[in-house]
């Protein structure tokens, strides 16, 4: 949530927050940012069944081998953390789950 609230002062776009917080597919998204989702997402939720081939949409978007690596570093952490977090029983600070700012 904290991290939704940090987007929204940033873009200044409630609708794409929403969105992105919902479903980023239905989102209003640059193809280089679609490629860019599409890609951590099947990483988070299906690792198992990355291939090499899931790196031409990147490609072809105008992502480089440096980007698709921070790319892939980036989702892999999170999910390292939140994995950790979860397996320890972390709860969301109070802060995090008070009403967004507009």
């Amino acid at each position: 949530m904290h991290h939704s609230r940090g987007l929204l002062r940033f873009t200044k776009k409630p609708e794409l927050v929403q969105a992105l917080k919902t479903d980023y597919r239905m989102a209003e998204l640059k193809p280089r940012q679609r490629a860019m989702l599409d890609y951590a997402d099947k990483l988070t939720r299906t690792p198992w069944d990355m291939t090499e081939a899931d790196l031409a949409p990147l490609r072809e978007a105008g992502w480089d081998d440096r980007a698709i690596l921070d790319i892939n570093q980036t989702t892999a952490y999170y999910a390292y953390v939140n994995r950790v977090a979860d397996g320890l029983g972390v709860v969301v600070d109070e802060y995090a789950n008070q009403p967004e700012d507009k």
